[in-house]
């Protein structure tokens, strides 16, 4: 087996993508490098567990080749049950809209920032008039993604939801609810973005002035009277 990275060659790393030696610096870079090892790291075992699921192997298998339960296995890498059978029309071409947006950027995840990137699309649906009006454009998406996670070659297999994108969707369902919604919109999935902090998604919709108060209200006052495919 390929050993993973020691120490010192991460500490190189982290030094030669750090301009000059100031300690905070070094600190941020060695922070954004570490999420990224975490990212691909999930997204490496997410990889694996749709390859099983697909060769029709349980979750009840899956666990043990996780070395964890089967509902600690299904819920990590699950979305809710019923939330992609929710999905409107214009929602699905979101998603899929974020699974392109990976994979032309050669990343080997789908994480919530692609997430976000496919919810400017299609043009008109309730998630871009909501980003838009915050003044994020998909340029400007795109342009903070990759300050994060550079481009890489572009990959033709399709790259698998991380932990936090798949939660994401099952945040979607819960702001569905609460809003009283038996559908799932893309106002929901990008209302769904905020709930993790962590999320790089969640933070560039902060460094926007964007928050999930906002987006909520104009929201039901964008639905008030409205009836259609959002």
């Amino acid at each position: 087996m390929v050993p993973a990275p020691e120490l010192s060659e991460l500490t190189a790393v982290v030094e030669a993508d750090t301009a000059g030696d100031d300690p905070l610096r070094l600190l941020a870079t060695a922070s954004t490098t570490a999420q990224e090892l975490a990212e691909t790291s999930d997204a490496l075992v997410g990889h694996f567990v749709e390859r099983c699921r697909r060769a029709g192997l349980s979750w009840a298998q899956i666990s043990v080749g996780l070395g964890v339960s089967r509902q600690a296995a299904h819920k990590r890498f699950s979305p809710a049950p019923g939330t992609l059978d929710r999905l409107t029309p214009r929602a699905r071409l979101s998603l899929q809209a974020g699974t392109d947006a990976a994979t032309a950027l050669g990343h080997p995840f789908v994480g919530t920032e692609h997430l976000l990137l496919g919810l400017f699309e299609p043009e008109g649906a309730f998630a871009h008039r909501l980003l838009t009006g915050s003044g994020l454009t998909r340029g400007s998406v795109e342009a903070a993604v990759l300050a994060h996670t550079p481009r890489r070659a572009r990959t033709t297999s399709e790259p698998p939801y991380t932990p936090l994108a798949a939660e994401a969707l099952a945040g979607a369902l819960i702001e569905a609810r609460s809003l009283g919604h038996s559908y799932l919109g893309t106002e929901h999935l990008v209302l769904a973005l905020f709930r993790d902090p962590a999320g790089l998604a969640a933070q560039i919709l902060a460094d926007a002035g964007a928050t999930h108060e906002d987006y909520r209200t104009t929201t039901v006052e964008l639905l008030s009277g409205f009836r259609g495919d959002t």
